[in-house]
């Protein structure tokens, strides 16, 4: 019955579009920004306020979202039907870096009961009794749903070694555990998605004086960005090592110009509705002797 739901879900939303979405296929803006293997990363060499490949600016962009958004929701549809494989989008930011944001705005169309969203925040005491990578594994995404990590156990290679929370042979060893986990996942039929979106120190300056001055956004401040935005340089430092010693064909890394909110939702959706053209997910055959008629 969730299937049959949802498929007409998706058939009112192409209708509401104007026809069956329209999406470019080539790789494009994907295969722009996508950290290839072995390739050192320096973030003063990317752009934040890129805008490449866009259609347009603003306008002609945000129009562009709509079709992808219909993709994207008949491709999940597919996917919760098959229910033989997954994907998990990890997103990975700076401070006001519009993690939040992108889950919001790219995900809008999507089923909620496929779709699992974990943020990670610092671990409590029952997580520190176990390995960093415990929590984690539990919240990876079962065969059928997309996964989302807002911020992941990349932070226990970021934010611990920003913040000297444990010696350095500890956080180097991580990087090798974190590869054979994502290898793990790859081969129990999870594919990955990792996306870094890079914004610019000016950028986040505007977003967190936006929380301080907005009602509907200063719920949203912590004394704690101010504190984390002291810490930029050591934090560019560390995102730049993790993004090239993790970036990998089966698990790559994204590198998101993110200062143009969007341009951030149109290239994570087409990477996202490429990410999933290429797994193909399939609907179920139909069991056999269908009824003509229901009585």
């Amino acid at each position: 019955m969730r299937t049959v739901a949802r498929a007409g879900w998706v058939r009112r939303a192409i209708s509401v579009a104007g026809g069956p979405p329209r999406v470019c296929w080539d790789e494009g803006v994907r295969s722009r920004w996508r950290v290839k293997p072995g390739e050192r990363v320096r973030l003063a060499d990317i752009d934040p306020g890129s805008t490449a490949g866009a259609p347009g600016g603003r306008t002609e962009t945000s129009a562009a979202l709509p079709a992808l958004h219909v993709a994207l929701a008949d491709l999940q549809d597919r996917l919760w039907a098959e229910s033989r494989r997954s994907l998990l989008v990890v997103l990975q930011a700076m401070d006001a870096g519009g993690k939040d944001g992108t889950i919001k705005h790219v995900f809008q169309g999507v089923n909620p009961q496929a779709t699992r969203v974990t943020s990670f925040k610092q671990p409590d005491a029952e997580e520190l009794k176990h390995d960093f990578l415990w929590r984690v594994h539990r919240a990876a995404p079962a065969a059928g749903e997309i996964g989302i990590f807002n911020r992941s156990h990349y932070e226990d290679v970021l934010a611990v070694r920003v913040h000297h929370l444990v010696p350095d042979r500890v956080w180097k060893a991580r990087f090798e555990l974190i590869e054979w986990f994502e290898r793990q996942l790859v081969h129990g039929g999870t594919t990955l998605v990792k996306l870094f979106l890079h914004i610019s120190r000016e950028e986040q300056r505007r977003r967190l004086e936006e929380r301080l001055t907005r009602p509907d956004k200063r719920w949203k401040f912590r004394h704690s960005d101010v504190e984390e935005r002291s810490h930029w340089d050591q934090y560019r430092v560390a995102y730049e090592d993790a993004l090239t010693r993790t970036s990998a064909a089966h698990a790559p890394w994204y590198v998101v110009p993110a200062d143009h909110k969007w341009y951030r939702n149109w290239v994570v959706s087409r990477i996202l509705v490429k990410t999933l053209g290429r797994m193909d997910p399939k609907y179920p055959q139909p069991m056999e002797d269908l009824p003509a008629t229901i009585e």
